[in-house]
């Protein structure tokens, strides 16, 4: 047990350096991406209202509280790697490159579905003030509110990647790969702007993924739209937006002032 908390202790350093400096280089791309995208991203905008510096300030906090709770639970996993509770293959001789983008796309749904329903639940009114209130101060959301959550809250989502390699061992590059693109639709989710092109749209034929329209209503209502990555759980259990094509289509056809 002695060797297993060193362990733990010697990796927590490394991991709260990725995990918070992931979320600093996401946010900061797509915040410079939306300051210099011009009249072209200004006619997507999605909110008249504009978050206020306190507002940014708060979302950044909360982010990086979030980020180390994310570390202290995502070094279980080297330790549970090292133990041989869970396995991270460091090469592909034990298991090839299909392996790889079979179970990165089952990480990902199955995040997707994780999302959906630890997210409904924590708009349930005895849920909502102690896990999800926090991360609802953010009504016009912008790219720094990607992790502002309440500490109970980035529990429930840090739990997430342990819980699966408990189950389904994967590729350290499919685990990397699976983080960049977590942070990188979360960040676009919370732009405030939309960033995808028409292809995106319901009835195209990338329409099954979430858009920036999407994950802002939801934060605007404060209900409907509580998928991650994809539309699937919204449309199955009729918790979509009844408003979203519309709104979706309006943004994406807006001319440039």
């Amino acid at each position: 047990m002695n060797d297993l908390l060193r362990t733990y202790l010697e990796a927590l350093p490394g991991s709260w350096l990725m995990d918070t400096g992931r979320y600093v280089v996401a946010a900061s791309a797509m915040a410079a991406i939306l300051a210099l995208g011009g009249k072209a991203l200004a006619r997507r905008k999605l909110q008249s209202r504009r978050a206020s510096g306190r507002d940014i300030r708060r979302e950044i906090l909360a982010s990086l509280r979030s980020a180390l709770v994310f570390a202290l639970l995502g070094t279980i996993v080297i330790v549970g790697d090292r133990a041989g509770w869970m396995t991270l293959y460091k090469g592909f001789g034990q298991a090839g490159p299909l392996y790889f983008g079979v179970s990165l796309a089952a990480m990902l749904v199955v995040h997707d579905a994780y999302f959906y329903w630890t997210h409904r639940a924590m708009h349930h009114r005895r849920l909502f003030g102690l896990f999800h209130r926090t991360h609802h101060l953010s009504r016009t959301p912008t790219p720094w509110a990607a992790y502002a959550f309440a500490v109970p809250e980035a529990i429930v989502h840090g739990a997430f990647v342990p819980l699966f390699l408990l189950f389904v061992p994967m590729h350290v590059l499919a685990l990397l790969a699976f983080v960049a693109i977590q942070i990188a639709r979360n960040v676009m989710g919370h732009a405030g702007t939309e960033i995808h092109p028409r292809a995106f749209g319901p009835g195209h034929w990338l329409g099954w993924n979430n858009t920036t329209t999407h994950h802002d209503l939801h934060h605007e209502h404060g209900r409907y739209n509580y998928g991650l990555y994809f539309r699937w759980w919204d449309k199955l259990m009729e918790t979509e937006h009844p408003d979203y094509r519309r709104k979706f289509e309006a943004v994406t056809q807006r001319v440039a002032p």
